[in-house]
């Protein structure tokens, strides 16, 4: 079990990652990366259960399926700290031939990730395939999926939602990244979606609230109480409030920085706000 002070170490470093990777192309999505980096810090390196020797059926290990895929940065950084596949690697995000496209695909062997997830919506869907065929195999491991709050604007997701709680898929976590930010704005302003935690529970599911979403005790409290709720019939839901571009001042409390890279003198800036600790790829 790593400490707290571990596990904030381990997220500064993933911050300096992403910001590093987008810089370096001149694109990809720090944003919504840098909000869920707490969030996907703790499920690897304290709550999942899973071989870094990676096969694609996951057999009696926890499964994750990410179906915001445009925050790959965030993704990749953890994969690779957490012994998936080598850290220098980073360095090749979004390069031509690379294994870390734009948004994850699976073409290209990259261990870790077991679905392409560029086209939002479909994340759960394809969960819900995983978790049901480990109750038929008799695995007793769990699914784990994370989503965008904007992304439940799709209607494919309404219809999962409904599918996993109708079919009592109680093996599954699903996350959704509460931050009220979509790329054109808020998501009041887009396509207001009103309250989550009605409409969950109107379909049949458990929910829970992490009110301090870039908190590191608070997200371990929070899975930890999502997984004593599984096996109950009923599929699990954590509304994750967190915050857009967390841990860097100038991309907070915007959706500028939903698609954006930094310039050379604001990556300064992001680094001097978060010092190396785990070293550098």
């Amino acid at each position: 079990m790593s400490t707290t002070q571990q596990l904030q170490d381990f997220a500064q470093q993933v911050r300096r990652d992403i910001v590093r990777m987008v810089h370096a192309v001149k694109s990809g999505h720090p944003g919504g990366s840098l909000g869920c980096n707490e969030f996907l810090t703790v499920l690897y390196q304290e709550v999942m259960e899973y071989s870094t020797d990676f096969t694609m059926d996951g057999v009696n290990e926890d499964l994750f399926f990410l179906s915001n895929g445009h925050i790959s940065p965030v993704y990749y950084s953890v994969l690779a700290r957490s012994g998936y596949f080598p850290v220098k690697e980073l360095g090749t995000f979004r390069l031509l031939n690379t294994r870390l496209q734009g948004h994850p695909t699976t073409h290209e062997g990259l261990p870790g990730v077991r679905i392409a997830s560029g086209s939002l919506g479909q994340g759960m869907s394809v969960a819900l395939g995983a978790a049901q065929a480990k109750k038929l195999n008799g695995d007793s491991k769990l699914v784990y999926t994370l989503h965008g709050d904007g992304e439940l604007q799709e209607g494919q997701n309404w219809e999962a939602i409904m599918y996993a709680a109708g079919k009592k898929v109680d093996n599954l976590i699903a996350t959704i990244d509460y931050n009220g930010q979509q790329i054109d704005g808020s998501t009041d302003q887009v396509m207001p979606m009103g309250d989550l935690r009605a409409k969950f529970e109107a379909f049949g599911w458990i929910v829970l609230d992490i009110e301090k979403g870039n908190d590191i005790d608070s997200i371990k409290k929070g899975l930890a109480e999502a997984k004593t709720l599984t096996g109950n019939g009923k599929p699990v839901c954590i509304l994750l409030h967190s915050e857009m571009g967390n841990g860097i001042d100038f991309m907070m409390h915007t959706h500028a920085w939903h698609g954006k890279a930094p310039s050379d003198e604001q990556l300064e800036e992001a680094l001097r706000q978060n010092p190396e600790t785990l070293g550098d790829y």
